[in-house]
């Protein structure tokens, strides 16, 4: 097998048919490296055992998409409450956006679901076949007992791995707890199998198999990411005036007189990458962000006695302009960055607000299309609506339906609806207006105000919905 270092591209550039080099990252520790895992610790905690928590009795996070109904916590989401979903995904947007012009790919470097995995899928590797020289030597061996368990077992527990997490995926879409028990029975939940396998097998793809060449080709972050940052953003790079120029030597060689630069050119820094790139040929498309390039750099420079941050957080102009932490740091609050705060801010305080005085229920009144005007007792005439209520409460609730303001009209039929927990419900509702007031606004269109409340009072809001009334010639 070849070695992870990558070779320089032609002058034509890759070929897209051309067979990629295996990479073999080496490990790496210190403070990003350590911040890498508690990332993985904490989206995977959250992953993992967020279908397990209960709220009210019921699953605390749950997109049921069969009932069209969303649980979050203590909220009930139905259907008309999905525009809070697309408020969300903007508000996501900005935040990437906000971020990445701040400090590049955060993103992608700490909690992309893409590393997080591939780190994951990294460490059982590690543990079953070894380090990076290890890997390399059992890939070179011919196929035999003692490689054969060591593949096989690395992807078994890949695979459990992989299939576990789609069934945590799946479980936020059905029940979890009742998600195995009807796994049990292919034949009656082929869906659900489809569903877990798809998402296994995404996992176990990518984070096994693919790993850097989605961030690489598949992934659309890597190429807009050029357009959200500047030569203020904070990115990885590479000291080329310490650093150059480079080359080996002794601990005791003074660097200086011996016409070297700080690099030892050791290649350590492209050994870890996951990506395989040289960060030494500066920032490219390909960088996550993950800094472990940093970590083993300030490794070798403690070993050599130098000072820290040849491979660093910075940003072209601090590295082109000799500038100072505080100098950087006071330039990353540039116009680009409040713009996306403020954005940020005002649009996720609103919708936070939205979510505060929304109603635990929801009306909708539907003319009947099928009779228009109906001619009563006495003259009098009437119209015929559908009344819908939804409720957004985990506990059955009544609702009363009165008119407001106009003593003319009447409600002839129930004026009182009954809605189970989370659910729907709907009643015909009659309207009538006595035959003098029907004789003095013939041929008119009349706007009857109604009210919906809640009766239990525990939802002091009201649905207030206009009724067009026909009063026929």
């Amino acid at each position: 097998m070849t070695s992870s270092t990558p070779r320089p591209p032609s002058a034509s550039g890759q070929s897209l048919a051309e067979q990629p080099i295996k990479i073999y990252p080496r490990t790496v520790t210190g403070r990003y490296a350590s911040w890498r895992w508690v990332m993985v610790w904490l989206t995977q905690l959250f992953f993992y055992g967020m279908p397990w928590l209960n709220w009210n009795g019921r699953q605390a996070l749950l997109f049921d998409l069969g009932e069209r109904r969303f649980y979050v916590l203590g909220l009930v989401m139905q259907p008309q409450d999905f525009i809070y979903l697309a408020v969300l995904l903007v508000i996501s947007a900005i935040a990437l956006f906000f971020f990445t012009a701040v400090a590049g790919r955060l993103w992608c470097g700490y909690t992309c679901p893409q590393t997080v995995y591939t780190e994951l899928f990294l460490w059982i590797e590690r543990r079953v076949e070894g380090d990076r020289s290890a890997r390399m030597r059992l890939d070179a061996q011919p196929w035999g007992w003692h490689k054969l368990s060591r593949k096989g077992s690395k992807h078994a527990l890949w695979l459990a791995l992989a299939l576990f997490t789609g069934f945590s995926f799946v479980g936020y879409f059905s029940p979890i707890r009742e998600l195995a028990p009807a796994l049990l029975h292919p034949a009656e939940s082929p869906w659900l199998w489809f569903w877990v396998l798809f998402y296994g097998a995404a996992t176990y793809g990518n984070a096994g198999f693919l790993r850097e060449q989605m961030c690489k080709f598949m992934c659309p972050y890597a190429r807009f990411q050029s357009a959200l940052i500047d030569m203020d953003s904070l990115v990885i790079a590479y000291d080329t005036a310490r650093g150059e120029s480079r080359g080996p030597r002794s601990r005791k060689t003074d660097p200086r007189s011996a016409g070297l630069g700080d690099c030892v050119d050791c290649t350590l820094c492209v050994q870890v990458c996951p990506t395989g790139i040289d960060i030494r040929n500066g920032l490219q498309n390909e960088c996550i962000a993950c800094a472990a390039c940093i970590d083993v750099c300030n490794g070798v420079m403690d070993r050599m006695g130098y000072g820290r941050g040849l491979i660093r957080y910075t940003s072209g102009h601090a590295v082109a302009r000799g500038w100072s932490p505080r100098q950087m740091i006071a330039r990353i609050w540039r116009p680009r960055v409040i713009i996306y705060g403020v954005l940020l801010l005002i649009i996720g305080g609103a919708w936070l607000w939205s979510l505060q005085q929304r109603r635990d229920f929801d009306a909708l009144l539907i003319k009947d299309r099928g009779s228009l005007a109906r001619l009563g007792a006495l003259g009098s005439i009437e119209n015929t609506f559908r009344l819908q209520v939804t409720n957004s409460r985990e506990h059955p609730r009544v609702f009363e339906i009165r008119i407001e303001g106009n003593g003319h009209f009447r409600i002839d039929s129930a004026t009182r609806i009954e809605v189970e927990a989370a659910g729907m419900n709907a009643i015909p509702l009659r309207l009538v207006l006595p035959a003098e007031q029907a004789a003095a606004h013939a041929g008119q269109t009349l706007d009857v105000p109604l009210k919906v409340m809640a009766v239990d009072g525990q939802d002091g809001r009201t649905a207030r919905l206009p009724a067009r009334f026909t009063v026929p010639r």
